[in-house]
């Protein structure tokens, strides 16, 4: 996706509303979903986002404001120039399948190109790359009634991404399939929007399920949308109370990157700064050993003290004779879970790099403890809760101390 496409909105809610006699479905509800985007809208039961999810489609007139889709407004539309831009721009994945029972799948899968007026062979024929793409080869012929929940819940969405629409509106998609089959959908549905570039508005009430697909996340509550952000500005920086009742028992370890947690890197010399200046850079950070940049702050490695010592006992003046590689790097986008046992197998602070290796910052063991348990590095205030996955930061400690022992040994 480039930097246009990302920056370029392809669905706009302006204001919308919607009542129903004097119930207030929703409520004033404004925001883009950008071009290629997961856009999560998530709230519980009775929060209003079934209610949105069906007003950006056309299936609900709202009852005040408007929705424009790819640079139509929708809102207020004719039926039939309605239906000519959900051919064209909208499909919709449904909760509970909604597939054609006397249909076998591969039908089923090319229905929506049925509608569209595509030709039979080349239905069939787009129908059964999409149905490969969503791991259901060899099921082409069989009936839904055939099918496991979580194989009928592949055919509607081969059958939303055969129309080849470009946004799929998905409503409480996985909700009705077991906690596994779930997560192997919802793994899936990253990996197909990563491949194949569409928008996706997904519904859920689920905060781990929205925190795991969604690029962005809408909080509703009561017809309102409280909150919008990312999963680690939600997580972080929740809008109020309810969001940060909301956030308290996610997996943060899952969600927060090396980006949200990292610090300046403050032991740090050039390349050709010398072994007397690396020296007094670990003598003023009280540490053993320090990173080394070359040009443009590329990362060039790691020196350590009694290297160093040696080099300036002898009258070394180049670093990069006692250069070391050892360092642990991650890139900003590494979630914290993936860190923990990187941190066991390294004395020194993990490195964070960017696409062009330069250090942009560091992550010491005690700050991603920190982040864990949700603590302050720096006041050690608990802002919400000292667990993550029923494990304490304090069994987290014991964890890795014992790993940094046998380690050791």
């Amino acid at each position: 996706m480039t930097e246009t496409q990302q920056q370029s909105s392809i669905l706009t809610a302006s204001g919308l509303s919607k009542t129903f006699g004097k119930n207030r479905a929703v409520i004033d509800a404004s925001f883009d979903v950008k071009r290629g985007e997961i856009f999560v809208v998530m709230g519980l039961s009775g929060s209003g986002k079934s209610t949105l999810i069906r007003m950006l489609n056309g299936l609900l007139e709202p009852t005040s404001g408007s929705v424009t889709v790819a640079g139509t407004t929708i809102s207020g539309l004719p039926a039939a120039k309605l239906r000519e831009v959900r051919k064209r721009s909208v499909s919709m994945v449904f909760q509970h399948f909604a597939l054609l029972p006397h249909r076998t799948v591969i039908d089923n899968v090319a229905y929506g190109l049925e509608i569209q007026g595509v030709a039979k062979a080349e239905r069939l024929e787009r129908a059964d790359t999409i149905i490969r793409l969503v791991g259901l080869d060899g099921r082409q012929n069989s009936l839904p009634s055939q099918l496991s929940g979580g194989m009928q819940q592949r055919v509607g969405l081969g059958r939303a991404l055969a129309s080849d629409t470009d946004i799929l509106l998905m409503d409480e998609a996985f909700s009705a399939l077991d906690p596994l089959i779930r997560r192997e959908m919802q793994e899936q549905l990253i990996e197909l929007q990563s491949e194949l570039g569409k928008t996706i508005i997904f519904i859920t009430h689920d905060l781990n399920e929205a925190m795991f697909l969604g690029d962005r996340i809408a909080v509703m509550r009561d017809g309102s949308i409280v909150q919008i952000g990312t999963p680690e500005e939600i997580l972080t920086d929740p809008a109020n109370d309810y969001v940060a009742q909301f956030v308290q028992d996610v997996d943060r370890a899952r969600v927060l990157t090396a980006a949200s947690v990292m610090e300046p890197a403050r032991s740090v010399v050039t390349v050709t700064a010398g072994p007397r200046a690396a020296l007094r850079t670990m003598r003023d950070m009280q540490s053993g050993a320090t990173f080394v940049l070359g040009r443009d702050r590329r990362f060039a490695g790691v020196v350590r003290d009694r290297d160093v010592m040696r080099q300036v006992k002898r009258g070394e003046t180049d670093l990069r004779a006692v250069l070391l590689d050892d360092a642990t790097t991650v890139t900003s986008d590494v979630v914290i879970s993936e860190l923990v046992e990187l941190s066991v197998g390294s004395d020194l602070p993990i490195a964070v790099l960017d696409d062009k290796q330069r250090l942009i910052g560091v992550i010491p063991r005690v700050t991603l403890l920190a982040a864990l348990g949700n603590v302050s590095s720096t006041t050690g205030e608990i802002p919400i809760t000292e667990t993550i996955a029923t494990v304490t930061v304090s069994e987290m400690t014991d964890v890795l101390d014992t790993n940094l022992e046998g380690a050791v040994k």
